[in-house]
């Protein structure tokens, strides 16, 4: 009752402050959807192409995977957004709802830019549901609400994101992480030439100073792919790092155990150097399944389309093991992403591929009486009413035959191959 009027109040705020037509529909709340409606597809849609995303921040909201699910489906598009434009897209207007303390905030809340204090020092140490609660801080209540609004307002007329293909709400992860679960760390590596050392014939334009300078997405991308792969991973609610695959000399080691799961990027026209290549080859050989490879290509890059039949061989040659592990996101990600859109869908599921490969090879180096510091998790329904979850899409093969990038939903982590043995625990859904 509470929410539901504070969103009242917000709309009719937004509605003075902009020239938004009578009766049009200032904002969205999940509350309005009831079983039976399209919830799914109504959210998907909102998160779609609202302008603003509102969280209200309690312990509770941090505690929900739906409302995870929510900010990773939003986050998305300003990702896509920063990488398109190079310029990052802040259009998340976080309101405390409760105060929580900076220690409980998950990575992507904790590194939003936002100062509270803006709305009165009561707003900041009661939350809006003391303010609404209390007779006496009425007041302050409304201060704090047109301050809010003001704020959704400014933010939406100079942060202009892209509509979107609606995202499966039902199937996306959530941006928190496993409820509960300590911070967690993911290593991003690139195996890429720069500039200085490319092979002969290919042009510079994709590259630069080093490895994490590589953009196969150029035009279209101003950004360089290990920048936007920390974003998509950062929405994940993990803390990356990052190098290039020739400062690593003896960083893929056997005989060292897992110290984090891992991605790694691979351009295949860095295959054209051979001692990289043989470095690949020897990578491929060892048994390191919590690192996962994602090898980018643009079909809109002439140069790479005139010797993609050879490039795509010298691939499979080196990385045999690599391309036909996991699950089928992981062998996807490896034989070939086509765009920036379809780098957004399948990485999350990646991600979590590697993380759960780490998690159970990590407890081979435990100490006696030792427990992985947190449990694997797979992606799945959320326990609330509703219709069921739609069959897994396929990943539609490319020109060769190969699976590819899709053009649709993302299909359930662990639901996808029946012959594939790579799964981790069932998911705990929660209503």
């Amino acid at each position: 009752m509470w929410v539901e009027r504070l969103f009242r109040d917000l709309c009719s705020h937004v509605m003075a402050l902009t020239d938004l037509p009578a009766g049009s529909d200032a904002g969205f709340m999940d509350r309005e959807i009831r079983s039976g409606e399209g919830w799914s597809e109504r959210l998907g849609a909102a998160l779609a192409t609202c302008r603003v995303f509102v969280p209200l921040f309690s312990p509770r909201y941090f505690a929900s995977e739906m409302c995870g699910k929510e900010w990773f489906a939003f986050a998305q598009r300003a990702i896509q957004h920063g990488a398109v434009s190079n310029e990052r897209a802040e259009a998340i207007v976080p309101a405390l709802w409760v105060p929580v303390p900076p220690s409980q905030l998950p990575g992507p809340a904790e590194r939003l830019q936002f100062n509270h204090n803006t709305f009165g020092e009561r707003y900041v140490t009661d939350g809006l549901y003391g303010l609404i609660k209390l007779r006496g801080y009425a007041e302050q209540y409304e201060r704090a609400v047109y301050e809010l609004a003001k704020r959704i307002v400014r933010v939406a007329e100079t942060v202009r994101l892209d509509p979107v293909r609606p995202l499966d709400y039902r199937v996306v992860p959530s941006a928190f992480g496993p409820t509960g679960s300590p911070a967690r760390t993911l290593h991003v590596t690139v195996a890429a030439a720069s500039r200085h050392d490319l092979p002969d014939g290919r042009s510079p334009e994709y590259y630069g100073e080093s490895a994490l300078d590589w953009n196969p997405y150029h035009p279209v991308s101003q950004r360089p792919i290990a920048y936007v792969a920390e974003d998509l991973v950062k929405n994940l609610n993990y803390r990356t790092t990052m190098s290039s695959f020739d400062d690593e000399a003896g960083h893929f080691d056997s005989k060292q155990p897992p110290t984090r799961p891992e991605i790694l990027i691979v351009d295949r026209w860095a295959l054209e150097d051979e001692h990289r290549r043989r470095r690949l080859a020897a990578f491929d050989q060892e048994s390191r399944p919590w690192i996962n490879v994602v090898v980018p290509w643009n079909r809109y890059d002439h140069q790479g389309r005139a010797k993609e039949a050879e490039l795509a061989r010298r691939l499979e040659e080196t990385l045999p093991v690599k391309m036909g592990q996991g699950r089928a996101a992981c062998r996807a990600a490896a034989n070939g992403v086509a765009n920036i859109e379809t780098l957004g869908q399948i990485l999350p599921q990646v991600v979590e591929a590697a993380a759960q490969q780490f998690l159970r090879h990590a407890q081979v180096y435990l100490p006696a009486g030792s427990t992985p510091t947190e449990r694997p998790r797979l992606l799945g329904p959320m326990g609330m009413d509703g219709p069921p979850l739609p069959p897994p899409a396929p990943f539609p093969p490319d020109a060769h035959g190969r699976p590819g990038g899709r053009h649709g939903h993302e299909g359930r982590a662990g639901h996808d191959d029946p012959h594939d043995t790579d799964r981790g625990d069932a998911d705990d859904s929660e209503s």
